[in-house]
């Protein structure tokens, strides 16, 4: 190993999320079998698991040159193999998009769950037709994919908040206790805040660098604070002094 390999993988973002695995894999075998089977608390540690693995891996492609070149070139870019965009597109604009969906249907009541379970099968459909069609490539930005994605998690925590104001469970609960209302509200802040660089990002680190850095390391901070409720959502059996229980519904 080599400075470079260290320099890419002490950086302070890859650390924090590498520690939240830790944390949150610790958490997650202290659970009963009974727990560990419960929706509740094994799709919060999937997504932490994915992430981690994504955010790693695009790491390593950085500095593995030759494995991210054959990828690219496996993919068909042979213009630009430097690029290792093929793996957040594919990770966190496709499938990283649709677990947030089941994540968000899970605090939905039944009558709203249908409304994500239509979204998902829309949004694999149009994945499929903009892929085997060629108009956003794998090794490019796909700011189609992601926005439509995008869009269908901005919707999806609308339902949240609607149910939030308007459903007895919820409004007979303290919020502030709830951890579906941190994780939705950060949800919302984070595909809000980061919409513009997810989009329009090759025009922004063409035109302005530095706000499209300042961007990045918003969308980071914001993927920390996220990762970190999950975290908590699994451990939150151990949290029962300071956190109410969810309603009932979200297990249906």
């Amino acid at each position: 190993m080599d400075s470079r390999f260290f320099q890419i993988f002490l950086d302070w973002y890859l650390l924090a999320i590498d520690l939240l695995l830790v944390v949150g894999i610790i958490y997650f075998l202290k659970l009963t079998k009974q727990q560990k089977s419960n929706i509740f608390f094994w799709l919060p540690f999937l997504i932490l698991v994915f992430t981690v693995f994504y955010e790693n891996l695009g790491g390593y492609t950085i500095y593995n040159f030759e494995f991210n070149q054959w990828v690219n070139e496996y993919l068909g870019n042979v213009d630009n193999p430097r690029y290792n965009v093929w793996i957040f597109n594919f990770s966190y604009k496709q499938i990283a998009t649709i677990l947030y969906l089941f994540l968000i249907k899970y605090w939905l009541d039944a009558f709203k769950k249908k409304y994500i379970n239509w979204m998902v099968v829309f949004f694999i459909v149009i994945i499929l037709v903009i892929q085997l069609s060629g108009l956003e490539p794998i090794y490019l930005n796909q700011p189609i994919i992601f926005a439509l994605g995008a869009n269908m998690i901005l919707v999806g925590s609308g339902l949240y908040f609607i149910s939030l104001i308007t459903n007895e469970q919820y409004l007979n609960s303290n919020p502030l206790r709830l951890l579906s209302f941190w994780q939705m509200t950060f949800i919302l802040f984070t595909y809000s805040l980061t919409y513009i660089n997810s989009v329009a990002i090759g025009y922004l680190w063409n035109v302005n660098k530095q706000l499209a850095m300042s961007l990045y390391q918003i969308d980071r901070t914001m993927g920390i604070i996220n990762l970190s409720i999950l975290v908590l959502i699994i451990a939150s059996p151990y949290l029962t002094r300071i956190l109410e229980k969810e309603p009932s519904y979200g297990s249906s």
